[in-house]
């Protein structure tokens, strides 16, 4: 085991319940915009104190590597969620940084359960679709996503993918909200596909087996 490997062990625990809490004060600001102003700017500084906590924990992991820049060029995804959430238009990539670090604890955790693996990337994938659309669009005139409900019901609707088209994105935040849920959706689609499929064709083999008699 690698020493980056023994950190991410070690810190899989704190970040996932730094990942949890962070999702709480992203999210609550979102949920209810006639917050308290004080509890508001709370929330805020304890968004970026574990925004701080995650840049820490991808430094770290930058300082133990054995060829740190060959590292760092591999996980360019994790500079980007830390770097670019920090420009105001694209605040919604913190909530990508989320998922990532559930993401990492669940890879390892749900290694040989697909099916959980993907019951749990739809439930978030709607959850997180739901609260950045409602983020994107609540502040326009024109958006008829107008409550948790509405942006629930429409990232339910584009991650299957139906799709009725009765809410939908007005922004263009929340247009590009809406072209990232629909290419989860298909890839979460194929996986459950691909596993019913599996779980079919093992059921005929067993019967299969079983109904052959036993050689002389």
């Amino acid at each position: 085991m690698t020493r980056v490997e023994r950190w991410e062990r070690r810190a899989e625990v704190p970040l996932l319940l730094l990942a949890v809490a962070f999702l709480v004060a992203y999210a609550w600001p979102v949920l209810d915009p006639r917050l308290d102003s004080d509890l508001q700017s709370f929330l805020t500084l304890a968004s970026w104190t574990m925004w701080g906590a995650f840049a820490m924990d991808f430094a770290a992991r930058v300082w133990l590597a054995e060829r740190r820049v060959e590292y760092t060029a591999r996980q360019w995804y994790d500079v980007a969620l830390i770097v670019l959430p920090m420009l105001r238009p694209l605040r919604l990539l913190r909530l990508l940084a989320f998922a990532r670090v559930l993401n990492r604890s669940a890879a390892s955790s749900l290694i040989g359960r697909v099916s959980t693996y993907v019951a749990g990337v739809a439930i978030l994938a709607v959850f997180l679709g739901a609260i950045a659309v409602l983020d994107a669009e609540q502040d326009s005139s024109e958006a008829n996503i107008a409550s948790f409900g509405d942006a629930l019901w429409w990232a339910s609707t584009t991650v299957t993918p139906v799709g009725y088209g009765d809410r939908f994105p007005d922004t263009t935040e929340g247009r590009f909200i809406a072209v990232a849920l629909m290419i989860v959706g298909i890839a979460v689609v194929g996986a459950v596909t691909a596993s019913i499929a599996t779980w079919m064709v093992g059921q005929v083999q067993r019967a299969s087996d079983g109904d052959t008699p036993p050689s002389e």
